[in-house]
């Protein structure tokens, strides 16, 4: 995984205020935090941030007034009409360090001939990954599955380096047989009664 560098700066305004002029100026307020330091308060470019975000799991080495940080993001809020990002957590990591991150789950392959329908029970999958080698995806074959099937935790081929943070036995994918629609008792009734009168 590549790194993104962003540079960063710290803020001392804090509260709603502060928070709308930072981002009149295209720019996002943030928490750093983690490793028992204090959290550090930021201030971040709101584009650089966004192209950052697009790769799940990024791994961000910020510049902050001249010393490099690594960080994971934690937690992103964003405006829930505008989608622009409203407030960012991110937490300290270190090169070799082992951390939990939930790696989306992507499928290959079609189901059985047949009306099966499949249910991500878990879009993502917890894991635990050295913090510069976080895996951006998994991918699960899905050919041939027909309804009562199950992909588990266990079943899902994770990259060197990635272990599971989850029960071996959890379900991940299922698959179910679509169910017809029925129309409600006593409709068609109801139907004929209108076509009389």
């Amino acid at each position: 995984m590549s790194e993104v560098k962003i540079s960063a700066a710290t803020r001392t305004e804090f509260g709603k205020g502060a928070a709308r002029r930072i981002r009149r100026e295209a720019k996002v307020p943030g928490v750093l935090y983690g490793h028992g330091s204090d959290p550090l308060h930021l201030t971040l470019p709101g584009h650089d941030l966004l192209m950052a975000l697009r790769t799940p799991n990024v791994l961000i080495a910020l510049d902050i007034d001249g010393k490099t940080e690594l960080a994971i993001p934690k937690s992103v809020q964003r405006d829930p009409l505008k989608g622009f990002l409203e407030h960012v957590d991110l937490l300290l990591v270190k090169r070799g360090e082992q951390v939990n991150v939930d790696v989306y789950v992507h499928t290959e392959g079609e189901l059985a001939p047949g009306a099966f329908l499949l249910e991500h029970v878990l879009n993502a999958l917890p894991v635990e990954a050295e913090a510069t080698h976080i895996p951006e995806s998994v991918t699960v074959s899905i050919e041939g599955l027909a309804a009562g099937d199950s992909i588990l935790a266990k079943d899902i081929p994770l990259p060197k380096g990635t272990t599971l943070a989850v029960e071996e036995d959890t379900v991940v994918l299922q698959v179910l047989a679509a169910q017809a629609e029925e129309a409600p008792e006593g409709a068609e009734a109801e139907g004929d009664e209108a076509a009389e009168a």
